[in-house]
């Protein structure tokens, strides 16, 4: 499983198999939801999606940092990041999950 990569097109045909939609209106709920949890959080607000986690955007303040190739000193500029944090659900069902690899 790793390096795997869940794609919008997996996500889509994901809704299409499981609730009945067509494939175009799969598609449009998807980029929908998606259009709405990035406003969201374009606008500072909180976005909690029950059992999954929460995704806030976090205020970072100006900082000096190193390059680590030449060792100068630059300044990094304050900026906004995305932060996750996942549900104690998530945790639990990644952590009890076996890995095929990990059974070896």
């Amino acid at each position: 499983m790793a390096g795997r990569t869940v794609t919008r097109a997996q996500l889509s045909e994901a809704v299409y198999q499981e609730v009945g939609f067509s494939r175009s209106e799969s598609t449009e709920l998807l980029e929908s939801i998606l259009k709405h949890i990035s406003n969201a959080l374009a606008q500072g607000e909180l976005v909690k999606i029950s059992s999954f986690g929460t995704f806030s955007v976090r205020q970072k303040g100006q900082r000096v940092g190193r390059n680590p190739k030449t060792g100068q000193e630059v300044p990094i500029l304050p900026r906004r990041v995305l932060v996750f944090r996942p549900s104690q659900v998530l945790k639990s069902r990644i952590n009890t999950k076996r890995h095929p690899k990990a059974a070896v």
